[in-house]
């Protein structure tokens, strides 16, 4: 089968080395995102999926507007591929880049579809607490993520997983999925079905007021959007930004996935008095600060102050002489 690949950051990576590797099928080339300026030279700087192919001697398309781009059209048509491949790729493709492939454009998406089409499906997974998340593989169309679907995987979702472990996860299962999809669709042995608008629900950009934590909220609603989008949520400490990086919510209804240290300690926790959220309640000695929120405790496994790498909370307690009473904005 001849492919060309479409993807830009490094949850596309697997997923093109996995197709790389199979004999049975041929990447012609990658179509990826422009380099980007980073860093303090503001150096240009290629995406993942393009290093990977340019490693792999492939060329490499970087259309700022691809549907405009009449030199990069004309390439993907003389191309004469099987399938267009497309793993978070950035950018909506038209009706006429649709209809080059002969099996049409194949796209992995990282949940269960028709649950949470969009930009962000992994982070707003984990921001709704959901206990399984998985991949998808479906023929697109011109709509966003709205394609009949072909093939699914399923990955749970611990307790204390966030978006870069659930990431990692999904990515690996995704280059599996699309060889398997792939080979199948050549085949003619998997049946294309349509999504159910009814069960759809949308995984939106991530806007920068929802890194904020509010301490308001309950400690399972905070550790769950801390964990969904980390690594950068922010509240306020003495005065100055500290991100808080990962958490493990001190409530008993997930005691039993507690880590077991936790567990035997949940005497001391449970029987705290209630203050004002924000409050310093306890430091739990190598774990780290434990904060009342609006409902439940909340404990601070990993922060990182501004201008300084990611500590652990015990470290971070001990640096900054915590007490309980200190209060965190």
């Amino acid at each position: 089968m001849k492919l060309v690949f479409f993807g830009t950051p490094d949850f596309a990576v697997p997923s093109l080395e996995r197709l790389l590797a199979e004999p049975n099928f041929e990447v012609l080339a990658v179509v990826t995102q422009p380099d980007k300026p980073r860093g303090r030279g503001k150096a240009l700087i290629p995406s993942p999926v393009k290093a990977v192919g340019i490693a792999a001697g492939l060329p490499c398309w970087q259309p700022r507007r691809i549907k405009k781009d009449r030199a990069t059209l004309a390439q993907l048509q003389a191309y004469g591929a099987d399938a267009f491949v497309v793993v978070a790729y950035g950018q909506i493709l038209s009706a006429e880049i649709l209809a080059m492939p002969r099996l049409g454009c194949i796209n992995g998406h990282g949940s269960l579809l028709p649950a949470y089409r969009g930009a962000a499906p992994i982070q707003w997974s984990l921001y709704h607490g959901e206990t399984v998340t998985g991949m998808t593989t479906m023929l697109m169309d011109v709509g966003m993520d709205t394609g009949p679907m072909l093939l699914k995987s399923t990955l749970p979702i611990g307790l204390l997983d966030h978006a870069q472990t659930v990431g990692e996860g999904l990515a690996r299962q995704c280059g599996d999925l699309l060889v398997e999809t792939l080979s199948a669709l050549d085949q003619g042995t998997v049946e294309p079905v349509a999504q159910d608008p009814e069960q759809a629900s949308y995984a939106p950009l991530i806007e920068k007021s929802d890194y904020r934590v509010d301490w308001q909220r309950g400690a399972i609603a905070l550790h769950n959007q801390i964990r969904g989008f980390y690594p950068h949520c922010q509240g306020e400490f003495r005065g100055n930004p500290l991100k808080i990086l990962t958490t493990i919510p001190l409530v008993a209804d997930v005691l039993p996935q507690l880590p077991a240290p936790l567990q035997t300690l949940a005497p001391q926790w449970q029987d705290l008095p209630i203050a004002e959220p924000g409050t310093v309640v306890q430091i739990l000695k190598k774990s780290g600060p434990v904060v009342q929120t609006g409902e439940g405790l909340l404990l601070l496994t990993q922060v990182q102050p501004p201008g300084k790498r990611p500590q652990s909370g015990s470290d971070f307690a001990n640096g900054m002489r915590l007490g309980v009473g200190d209060r965190f904005v």
